[in-house]
């Protein structure tokens, strides 16, 4: 009876404390259900698109008339040939187009400067891994280099404005050999500037920077950037008399002191507002119209406001008929198995439409299909963490960019296709300049984190979050089932709830074995750091081919992996219990994931899609003997196909295979030229692989070894001998009577120790 009182006294637990014991308790069940829903969620992301639109108001695209017109078209055909006459002359010199330029932009009553740089020195430092890339000014020496780049720089000062906000035009060309396509962006750029400067409704500063992209388009823009926004101040005005790379005689006259003074000067403009880079690419053989393409992804999956992006793609197909196009996965257009999910989703969201019209996921196949294709390409490409264009430059000092690269439908020698092109994309440029002209702030109404599913559709971070969430909620569920015990405990607490001496029940040294696991984890995490530190010392061994350093990376790892486990012990040797190492296992995962989802969430959706499955499906493989052949066979065979393409090579070869559609052989040496791509660019993605992929493969690894398996009989059999022996507390006379001292051989060792509180046993194993 008093028994029966205190447990009415006793208070019930929370409603969400009863829940988690509760999904703890079924937790393999959940697991597989919040695994499926966030894989189908993935697959649903295409339907789920939505049009782009115009947040902010100011930017009224297209509402005033263009003043770009056939008089600005000839002007830019004279500036090519202008251009063509100067590389002429120059017999082989690269700076006869930097000083044909500087001319023509000082003709229109701009100013212009030259701004010269060396080629930027790309490598792996581990100390300062998330520097910036760009060329430190003041840490250049004085001398004569020979290998070094110039780009034009022209400033309109703004007649309407405050001097305070500037608009940067850029376009890119190689000084060493400018091609045809080059010539006609370099005129574009011109004309587009030449109109500008004639404008009476400019209230902000225009910046048309001609890029010396013989190094490439990155490195030029990202050093002229880095000099504008971080200035140097020089103790001596002389230095700018000094010859610092070889270019002084070569760009001024002799006794032009004056004149190099000024066009050495670094002029600047006020903050910048917006970014567009144009470029003429490649001519297009089959097509029925010109075409636009646009590349908006920066470092490390940053992304420009959406609005920058929708200015562009209204302007440029409702007003100048442009087709616009994003990057694509071009195997993915022609897989068959990507066509039957569409059709399947298709006939699901025609039902669904049926049933309630206002659920608009009726998709067709070919959409869904070109839907998908723009989604991989967008993710890959943000979680790829490197830019995929000069706009990358702008983006990393807050600055919106985009990159438009034209792709004519017509042969260039066509004149009258070609001035019709340049009339196009001159008003293109005008109206975007026009629009970013109109607003008082920076872009701030429109989305910063979104994928692209078309150049008019996007999916917003509010919508892409919840196959992320699906893959990561059975994480903490499955810790916490794990690390709190097996089945066998909550059945002893049930069986030995009506003694009333539950609580008394005590594992010895229970509450401390998460230690042993955790030891492990530190070992593989320090394991996993000097992995990552590895690539900066091998590449330093001058003449290796790429499988080589591999090969030599991956040697270098397993011993320092075995001299660890030599030192600290492994954890075979260490004795830790399998479901304690998974359950650490897991939140590190989860740790990991989620502070990778804050730098580079793309990157934590693609990790998420391949290592949650391979870590909740992990189960010693000695654990499933005692299953049944197709049980066993299913999950053997899922372990070894999860870890298989868990390991981080096997999943490059994925997505390069997705990627590009070539499924190469030569994987090692690929694999090293990627993560040294990776660390050359500062990109996030390669601490994500080394510091939590890598880490938690292994765990898997050794979750699947683990030899201290305790099968399931044994385990059922300590229950029992647990329970008789409370059960025998009632009977104390025949244990040696109340404060004796019983040993019992119970499976583990398990030995009875006075109770604090009366003849109450205190089980202690």
């Amino acid at each position: 009876m008093a028994s029966s009182a205190k447990e009415e006294a006793k208070p019930k637990p929370r409603l969400i404390v009863r829940l988690g014991v509760f999904l703890a308790s079924h937790h393999i069940l959940f697991s597989a259900v919040c695994c499926t829903a966030g894989i189908i969620a993935l697959l649903f992301l295409p339907s789920l698109a939505k049009n782009t639109y115009l947040s902010e108001n100011a930017l009224i695209p297209g509402s005033a008339n263009t003043l770009f017109s056939t008089e600005d078209v000839q002007e830019a055909n004279r500036f090519a040939k202008g251009i063509e006459a100067a590389i002429g002359e120059s017999r082989g010199g690269t700076t006869e187009i930097p000083k044909f330029i500087a001319q023509q932009t000082k003709n229109l009553g701009a100013e212009v400067y030259y701004h010269e740089f060396l080629p930027d020195s790309k490598c792996f430092h581990p100390l300062k891994f998330f520097t910036s890339m760009t060329n430190n000014m003041a840490a250049k020496p004085n001398g004569t280099y020979t290998n070094f780049g110039i780009n034009t720089v022209g400033i309109i000062r703004a007649p309407r404005g405050d001097g305070k906000e500037a608009i940067v035009l850029v376009t890119p060309y190689n000084s060493q050999k400018v091609t045809p396509n080059e010539l006609l962006s370099l005129a574009l750029g011109f004309s587009v500037f030449s109109l500008l400067s004639r404008a009476a409704w400019l209230s902000k500063d225009i910046v048309w920077l001609s890029a010396d992209s013989q190094f490439g388009e990155y490195s030029a823009v990202s050093s002229w950037l880095n000099q504008y926004h971080n200035p140097m101040f020089l103790s001596h005005p002389v230095n700018l008399d000094t010859k610092i790379y070889g270019a002084n005689q070569i760009l001024y006259k002799p006794d032009g002191t004056a004149e190099k003074a000024e066009l050495m000067a670094f002029k600047r403009a006020g903050t910048m507002a917006a970014a567009l880079i144009f470029k003429v690419g490649e001519t297009r053989k089959y097509g029925d119209r010109d075409s636009v393409t646009m590349y908006a992804e920066a470092s490390n999956g940053q992304m420009p406001n959406l609005d920058l992006l929708n200015v562009v793609h209204y302007l440029a197909v409702h007003r100048q008929g442009f087709r616009v196009n994003v990057e694509t996965f071009n195997s993915l257009l022609s897989s068959s198995w990507l066509r039957v999910i569409a059709e399947v989703f298709q006939n699901l969201g025609s039902l669904l439409r049926k049933i309630n019209p206002d659920w608009k996921l009726d998709v067709t196949v070919p959409d869904y299909v070109e839907g998908t294709a723009n989604l991989a390409s967008s993710m890959y490409n943000q979680a790829l963490g490197v830019p995929t264009g000069s706009h990358g430059a702008f983006r990393d000092y807050q600055v919106d960019a985009v990159s438009l690269e034209f792709a004519p439908a017509f042969h260039l020698k066509n004149e009258n296709a070609k001035s019709s092109f340049l009339l196009r994309g001159g008003r293109l440029t005008e109206g975007v300049v026009r629009s970013v002209n109109n607003l008082l702030e920076k872009f701030h109404q429109s989305f910063f984190l979104y994928f692209l599913t078309a150049p008019s559709k996007f999916i917003s971070v509010g919508v892409y979050m919840i196959p992320f969430a699906l893959l990561l909620a059975p994480l903490p569920i499955v810790a916490a089932a794990l690390a709190g015990g097996s089945k066998t405990k909550g059945k002893l607490e049930d069986e030995c709830k009506t003694k009333g001496n539950a609580d008394d029940l005590q594992m010895e040294g229970g509450s401390w074995k998460w230690l042993k696991s955790a030891r492990v984890l530190l070992i593989i995490q320090f394991w996993a750091v000097l992995v990552s530190l590895l690539p900066y010392y091998i590449s330093q061994i001058p003449g290796a081919m790429p499988i080589q350093y591999a090969v030599i990376w991956a040697v270098l790892s397993i011993t320092i992996l075995i001299i660890l486990y030599a030192m600290f012990g492994s954890p075979s040797r260490a004795g830790v219990e399998w479901k304690l190492l998974k359950a650490t296992m897991i939140t590190s995962i989860t740790i990991g994931m989620g502070l990778m989802s804050i730098i580079n969430f793309a990157t934590a959706q693609l990790g998420a899609l391949i290592l949650i499955p391979m870590c909740l499906f992990s189960r010693p493989l000695r654990a499933q003997l005692e299953m049944n052949f197709l049980p066993r066979t299913v999950l053997l065979a899922s372990n070894i196909l999860l870890t298989v393409l868990g390991f981080p090579p096997a999943a490059f070869l994925i997505m390069k295979g997705l990627s590009k559609g070539s499924w190469t052989v030569d994987i090692v040496g690929d694999f090293w030229l990627w993560m040294e791509f990776l660390w050359e660019w500062s990109s996030a993605t390669y601490l994500y692989v080394f510091l939590v992929h890598l880490p938690c493969w292994l765990l898997c690894i050794h979750v699947l070894l683990h030899p201290c398996y305790q099968p399931e009989s044994k385990m059922k059999q300590d229950v029992l001998d647990m329970c008789t022996m409370i059960e025998a507390q009632t009977r104390p006379k025949q244990w040696g009577g109340p404060g004796g001292l019983v040993r019992l051989g119970l499976g583990k060792g398990l030995r009875v120790s006075p109770s604090k509180a009366g003849p109450g046993l205190g089980l202690v194993g």
